[in-house]
């Protein structure tokens, strides 16, 4: 009896730890897909929360372009299509937070499709000092070419996975959510090696570290495409105020000279005038 006692005893601890790890990996699955808050019909809105925080916030316009083959109209050769798959909206969200790694994972048209993002921290040697920047470091897509709508009449269909190699994307310093506005292309490469998905990836903000308020961005850092669009809209308008203000200056100056020119003696050129003077 007692050996039994004992024995359960034991067991108690197991038990909380256990029960503390499930409460761990629900905290971690903890997600709320808000695109319906969004003001573009083409951008979603993904959120992870850890022990009620916000860990992860997700903005983004995603669309995979893929590649399969259809037969001919003599039923022998074979025809490369496209099929053009944008992130639907309503997806089934699940996500993770880390110290220095997490990762977002969204299905949609029942799991038929899904977009698997991880990201990393870590120390990035500068010139003067170390500093800790984020990045994502991987991209995976899970897709099924039987599904009929994108696909149409697709040769031996299937399931295919296609991934990032070498991937080093959306770097930002640590602390900071990253901001894209324009278009950018990754190609995922499928584990036959046979063929190149590309993602399209647009009106990005993402930030997978370090949130310090629930639901809000921090500050962001800019991609450099849109760094430079900003630059050209605003140089025009930087240059026509220097040529306004170089105007301006230059009537003055003219104004000034006048006046003082107008107030000075004029001695007559004729000798003769001379004696009328005083």
């Amino acid at each position: 009896m007692d050996v039994r006692l004992g024995a359960a005893l034991l067991r108690v601890p197991s038990l909380l730890c256990l029960v503390h790890a499930m409460a761990r990996i629900g905290a971690e699955q903890e997600v709320e897909n808000l695109s319906g808050l969004s003001t573009s019909p083409e951008k979603d809105i993904f959120v992870v929360r850890d022990n009620g925080t916000t860990c992860l916030m997700a903005e983004f316009a995603a669309k995979l372009m893929v590649p399969y083959d259809v037969s001919a109209s003599n039923y022998v050769d074979l025809i490369t299509e496209e099929a053009e798959i944008p992130l639907a909206r309503g997806a089934d969200v699940r996500g993770k937070c880390g110290t220095t790694e997490s990762e977002l994972q969204v299905s949609w048209l029942d799991k038929v499709y899904t977009l698997k993002l991880y990201f990393v921290k870590e120390s990035h040697n500068t010139t003067k000092r170390q500093e800790a920047v984020w990045k994502m470091n991987k991209i995976q897509f899970v897709y099924d070419s039987s599904e009929r709508t994108y696909f149409r009449d697709a040769v031996n269909p299937g399931k295919h996975t296609a991934n990032s190699h070498h991937l080093s994307a959306l770097l930002t310093p640590a602390g900071k959510s990253y901001e894209c506005q324009a278009q950018q292309t990754i190609s995922l490469i499928t584990s036959d090696h046979q063929r190149t998905v590309t993602l399209l990836l647009s009106e990005v903000r993402i930030q997978p570290f370090d949130i310090s308020a629930d639901f809000v961005f921090s500050e962001e850092h800019k991609c450099p495409v849109d760094e430079r669009e900003q630059l050209e809209e605003t140089l025009p308008l930087i240059l026509g105020l220097i040529l306004g203000l170089m105007i301006v200056i230059t009537i003055c100056i003219y104004h000034i000279h006048h006046k003082l020119t107008a107030n000075q003696v004029q001695l007559p050129r004729d000798r003769s005038q001379y004696k009328h003077m005083g």
